[in-house]
């Protein structure tokens, strides 16, 4: 099968080719350092098997998968990240990964975590607590009974959100999206009502449970 892996560090990629390059089965076929590189890669080798980190310049890797389980729905994406949190780990599947790693213990959950998901399997570190396979339930239960509020947004307020979250100001937002501020004021006053949010610090927290950004980045 051919792989893909997507990190911005050098030194980790190489080190799970090294790994993956140890079972015949599995060829590293390409790599990008950056979501926005993975998903133009992606699209071009077309892989069986995408490795992703979360946390990279440019698209993470959640809105990466997002937006390649459009175009690449044979594919399969495993998330190999340092964050273990929940929120973290139930986005990436809500996006469409069937597969979530710890950096740490990579070196030895990788391949079983590949053969895995090659058989169709979703794959869940051994790592990660009890909590997060109940919330992995929950969102599912949630998701089914299509109560996902980031749903209800248009693609406008979407973009919106993320911008906001990043730390834009409203000024800011409307020059970057040749919009007018009381524009953008709307819209963020409309996607805080369907979201049920009432602060930038529950917008902020809301964006990095989605992936969208990085909550390290933020000291709140």
């Amino acid at each position: 099968m051919e792989l893909m892996i997507v990190d911005d560090h050098p030194l980790f990629r190489e080190g799970l080719k090294t790994i993956v390059n140890r079972d015949d089965k599995y060829t590293v076929v390409c790599e990008a350092g950056n979501g926005t590189d993975g998903i133009r890669l992606g699209k071009r080798h077309q892989p069986d098997i995408m490795l992703v980190d979360i946390s990279m310049p440019g698209k993470n890797g959640i809105q990466m998968i997002r937006e390649l389980k459009r175009s690449l729905p044979q594919t399969r994406f495993i998330i190999i990240s340092m964050h273990s949190e929940a929120d973290y780990i139930v986005e990436a599947f809500r996006a469409g990964a069937s597969g979530y790693l710890i950096k740490e213990s990579a070196a030895g959950s990788l391949m079983r975590g590949l053969d895995t998901v090659a058989r169709g399997e979703l794959f869940l570190d051994d790592a990660l607590s009890q909590e997060v396979v109940f919330r992995l339930m929950q969102a599912k239960d949630e998701q089914s009974a299509g109560r996902d509020p980031y749903t209800t947004l248009t693609a406008r307020e979407q973009e919106v959100l993320r911008l906001l979250a990043e730390g834009l100001s409203a000024k800011e937002v409307a020059a970057q999206l040749f919009v007018s501020p009381k524009t953008v004021e709307n819209h963020r006053t409309n996607l805080m009502k369907k979201l049920g949010l009432h602060s930038t610090v529950e917008l902020i927290r809301y964006a990095a449970r989605l992936g969208l950004i990085d909550l390290d980045t933020w000291a709140i």
